[in-house]
């Protein structure tokens, strides 16, 4: 059974940047095949995906984001990040950490961590 866990800041001021990571246990973030993706959900609006690190470190944005975007591994600790540039109120959301499988489908979600955008 993978789990997926993210921790980080639940409030930033505008302008910064936003820094997630999300912990992963019960499987490796370099087996072949799978990739960790970050999805958001902004209140009262849908899933936004935001962006993929496929197992041999290749990423893939979302081109709305893409140039405030950056997803990174560090695979002696078995986690991934998320840091989101230059951040506005519009960023505030529940951001969710997932795996992808190799069916392109999301098939383990973290719980997901409430960030707010404010002075």
């Amino acid at each position: 059974q993978v789990q997926l866990q993210e921790s980080g800041p639940g409030l930033v001021k505008p302008s910064q940047t936003l820094s997630l990571t999300c912990a992963v246990s019960g499987g490796s973030i370099i087996i072949s095949g799978y990739g960790w993706t970050w999805i958001r959900q902004p209140p009262g609006k849908g899933l936004e995906w935001m962006g993929v690190l496929a197992y041999d470190g290749e990423t893939s944005y979302n081109p709305s984001l893409k140039s405030r975007t950056s997803i990174s591994r560090e695979t002696s600790k078995n986690q991934f990040s998320l840091q989101l540039s230059s951040v506005t109120p519009e960023d505030t959301a529940v951001y969710y950490c997932a795996r992808l499988s190799p069916l392109l489908e999301v098939d383990y979600w973290g719980i997901g961590t409430q960030v707010t955008v404010s002075s």
